[in-house]
């Protein structure tokens, strides 16, 4: 079944034999430029200019599968396609008159389009039952086209991340520092977590943490006491400790807990736990002072990972909860840890904050990525199978953006890589 969007592109990119091009009825067609294509509503190409039976024309090209499409979608009511000076169509089944009743003429696609970009479009979307369409000819792509496909996959991927932090900044009052915390806080939280924990950090003003981190049993009892994990009685002296500081914070700010339900532990390995991720961020903001500056200075990998090297309170080394003990461990952040927060947090941070600023160098910002070890997951796993391998998280990353939003939207004709497959020929 032939869809609208493959006529359009093979309109675009001029995919059809444009010698004795003609009407279907039988006049002559010169196209000199397909025009600019329109993805809002309104005529498909603006500016096309070709030359019908030895006429000049300039103006707007609409493309349908078949000639009736035009009735179908109201085109003859709609005086934005008065200036239509070629229909374009798979199929001729009817003849469309304008309004001062010409014949409208019309092109008829399939008697012109080169037979080897017909069968390839067919393999391409015939394949119902792969995981993604191309699973079978993808590791043979050219490597040089995989790489620059790549390089804009994860711009567009870190592209997609800014409305979600530029909509932060505004509702943070243009506070960037209050901004990385909730992104912070978000993947500390993990897949299982992150909403709760992004939820925690939304609905605390950034302002008191300032205040309060050069105290880590405050800053812990004000970060606990809001995840509401500080409502219990419970016979522990570093808990009432805690408890106690939350009610003088509680009165001193006017604060409102969330629910402790919003956090999961079950399934959760104990390093996990939502207990041992708040103690760990409390311990970041209360050791690294300067961590917003640090964060935009620093680029290596190694130097990240020394950034990010913190010691949690002593009742943590030993507990996973309130009430659960553990074998004695520093529970610092580990490397693989740290990677996610950079993969997820720090570079999509860095790179809107220096765009913003006029200080972006993406291949700097790229460059961290590309020396982080590959993510594993189902999506990543899959494409290994097929023959496409990684070997660090800037490729991981790309193939992730691919999958989401090309394969499983069955966006071929935009990808770099359906375009190679059907201009195979």
């Amino acid at each position: 079944m032939i869809k609208e969007d493959f006529l359009h592109y093979l309109w675009k990119h001029k995919l059809f034999s444009l010698q004795s091009l003609i009407t279907t009825n039988k006049e002559s067609i010169e196209l000199f430029r397909s025009g600019e294509h329109n993805h809002l509503s309104g005529p498909d190409f603006f500016n096309a200019l070709l030359k019908i039976d030895g006429q000049r024309w300039a103006g707007n090209v609409e493309i349908h599968v078949k000639s009736s499409d035009w009735y179908l979608h109201g085109h003859e009511k709609d005086e934005n396609y008065d200036n239509i000076i070629l229909h374009v169509v798979w199929e001729h089944d009817v003849n469309i008159h304008t309004k001062n009743s010409g014949l409208l003429p019309t092109l008829e696609l399939k008697n012109f389009i080169k037979t080897d970009v017909l069968n390839n479009y067919k393999k391409l979307f015939s394949t119902t039952k792969t995981w993604i369409n191309c699973e079978k000819d993808i590791a043979s792509t050219d490597d040089f086209l995989l790489n620059n496909w790549y390089d804009r996959l994860y711009i567009e991927r870190l592209e997609e991340k800014s409305t979600f932090i530029m909509n932060l900044l505004k509702s943070s009052n243009n506070d960037w520092e209050a901004v990385l915390f909730k992104l912070l806080a978000k993947n500390f939280g993990l897949k299982i977590n992150s909403e709760a924990f992004f939820e925690l950090a939304d609905r605390l003003n950034f302002s008191i943490i300032r205040k309060q981190r050069n105290d880590l049993e405050s800053l812990e009892a004000l970060i606990f006491g809001q995840a509401g994990f500080l409502i219990e009685p419970i016979e522990n002296g570093y808990y009432q400790k805690l408890q106690k500081e939350y009610q003088y914070l509680t009165s001193k700010f006017n604060l409102t807990p969330v629910s402790n339900s919003r956090f999961q532990f079950f399934r959760l390995r104990p390093n996990n736990f939502p207990t041992i991720r708040i103690a760990q961020l409390a311990a970041l903001y209360n050791q690294k002072e300067n961590l917003f500056s640090q964060i935009l200075k620093i680029n290596e990998l190694v130097d990240f990972y020394k950034l990010f090297s913190i010691q949690v309170s002593p009742f943590w080394k030993d507990h996973y909860s309130f009430t659960s003990a553990s074998k004695k461990n520093n529970k610092s952040l580990t490397k693989s840890f740290i990677d996610l927060l950079l993969i997820n947090t720090i570079v999509p941070f860095k790179f809107i904050y220096l765009r913003k600023m006029n200080k972006l160098n993406e291949e700097v910002l790229v460059e961290t990525v590309r020396h982080i070890k590959p993510e594993k997951n189902s999506i990543i796993d899959k494409f290994n199978e097929i023959g496409i391998s990684t070997h660090n998280a800037f490729q991981t990353q790309s193939l992730l953006q691919l999958k989401n939003e090309y394969c499983s939207k069955q966006k071929c004709l935009d990808c770099n890589i359906g375009n190679d497959l059907l201009n195979n020929c």
